[in-house]
């Protein structure tokens, strides 16, 4: 299973935040992972829709955490930005054109693999991912002037 970029980056700004804990601009996560601050923006704009982060514009604004890090599950937010959930076509009833469809044994193991994936996401929040020794080392890599 593979997460999509958009996804990747949303955790990854999600860490910042958290880290951050105050009010930062995207140029300063963009240049903190060395990404195009263009891909960031639609990322900030749908963590903010979903209430993750919260945006302020003007003076004394920027970008923060919406939510205590202790309350973001993160199985929820890679569900929440997955565009597809579908790892096999047989799980969209929509699309699904499989022959073997109802015969097949692989659509329940990998629905068993999914479930096993997001149970294990969702025992740790954001806080989690920024906390401890390797909090600490984050800090210093994403922060060094902190």
């Amino acid at each position: 299973m593979r997460l999509s970029l958009f996804t990747d980056y949303s955790l990854r700004v999600l860490m910042f935040a958290a880290l951050k804990a105050e009010a930062f601009s995207l140029s300063e996560v963009a240049e903190a992972y060395d990404i195009s601050r263009h891909h960031l923006v639609k990322v900030v704009n749908y963590l903010a829709k979903l209430g993750y982060l919260e945006t302020r514009r003007g003076r004394g604004g920027g970008i923060a955490l919406g939510m205590k890090p202790q309350d973001i599950r993160i199985g929820m937010v890679v569900r929440r930005t997955e565009d597809s959930p579908f790892i096999v076509e047989c799980f969209d009833k929509n699309h699904n054109t499989c022959a073997i469809n109802g015969s097949c044994r692989l659509k329940g193991v990998l629905a068993q693999a999914v479930n096993a994936f997001y149970e294990t996401l969702d025992r740790h929040t954001l806080c989690d991912l920024v906390s401890g020794v390797d909090g600490a080392r984050l800090n210093r890599i994403l922060l060094p002037q902190s």
